[in-house]
């Protein structure tokens, strides 16, 4: 099934890109396949040279293809792609090359949700919804971010499951000490060692 109002925005963007444009050139006959972990649903990009054309199937293999969980997929999307790869949530099977072209082109070429929005409900209400978006993600954030502090809070001064960072930084710190004094031993016994075979 073709993807037709996602491709014409990325075709959209690549032609107001140059250097998409030439990305787009240098996957001329290229194929990409992102396929989701866990459910029967990939998505294909082909380059012909000038635009991409996207599709939910294929009939020939992909030169490389993504395989993921949605959510880590959508770290690609990110700012720092790269760090799904590294971590092995994203796996790249095939060129690796042609999947980091494409990831170029897909990062020059990404589309403005809000400005794609806004040819279907206008102006005004897409900047509204894009602002709604906006907040609910920091609200989002900030309610994961303060759920871990107080579960982090709770571990450590109720629960006594952890320990404190200061806790912890004093008991690293004996380590180290502990270490020290014995590579002094060490050294000591062994120079009396040394003197005791003279």
């Amino acid at each position: 099934m073709r993807l037709t109002p996602l491709e014409s925005a990325l075709n959209r963007n690549i032609l107001a890109s140059s250097t998409a444009q030439g990305l787009c050139r240098r996957l001329t006959g290229k194929h990409l396949a992102i396929r989701f972990s866990g459910t029967p649903l990939s998505i294909h990009f082909r380059s012909d040279g000038e635009r991409m054309a996207l599709d939910t199937s294929a009939s020939e293999p992909a030169n490389a293809t993504l395989t993921g969980s949605p959510l880590s997929l959508l770290q690609l999307a990110g700012a720092r792609p790269e760090a799904a790869v590294q971590t092995g949530a994203v796996h790249i099977e095939g060129d690796a090359e042609v999947a980091q072209t494409f990831s170029e082109l897909l990062k020059h070429a990404r589309p403005d949700l809000e400005e794609e929005l806004s040819r279907v409900i206008g102006d005004v209400a897409a900047h509204q919804v894009g602002n709604f978006a906006r907040s609910a993600l920091a609200f989002g954030r900030r309610t994961a971010d303060t759920f871990a502090q107080n579960v982090a809070e709770y571990l450590q001064e109720e629960g006594r499951d952890i320990p404190t960072r200061v806790e912890a930084d004093e008991f690293i710190a004996g380590v180290d000490k502990l270490r020290e004094d014995a590579d002094r031993l060490e050294a000591r016994l062994a120079l009396l060692e040394g003197r005791r075979k003279k």
